[in-house]
C-alpha cells in the first residue's frame, strides 16, 4: 500500500508511472482471480485505491500549476 505522504513527495513524471505500474499490476490480479489463481482476493480493492490515490494526487499536483 502506498502512502499518500510518499506520492507527494514524487513529481507528475514518476506520479505517472507508479498510475501506469499499479494500473499494470491490478490487470494481472484481475486476471488472476478470473482463472482461479488469486487466493487474497482484497488486494483488488487496495490495488484499486492506491491508483486512486495517485490519480488524486496527480489531478492536484497539474491543476496548482
Amino acid at each position: 500500500m502506498t502512502k499518500a505522504a510518499e506520492l507527494r513527495q514524487k513529481d507528475e513524471a514518476a506520479l505517472k508511472e507508479e498510475v501506469k505500474s499499479l494500473q499494470k499490476a491490478h490487470f494481472g490480479l484481475r486476471m488472476q482471480r478470473a482463472t482461479q489463481q488469486l487466493g487474497n482476493t482484497a488486494t483488488l480493492k487496495s490495488t484499486r485505491r492506491d491508483i486512486a490515490r495517485a490519480k488524486t494526487i496527480l489531478a492536484e499536483k497539474q491543476a496548482a500549476k
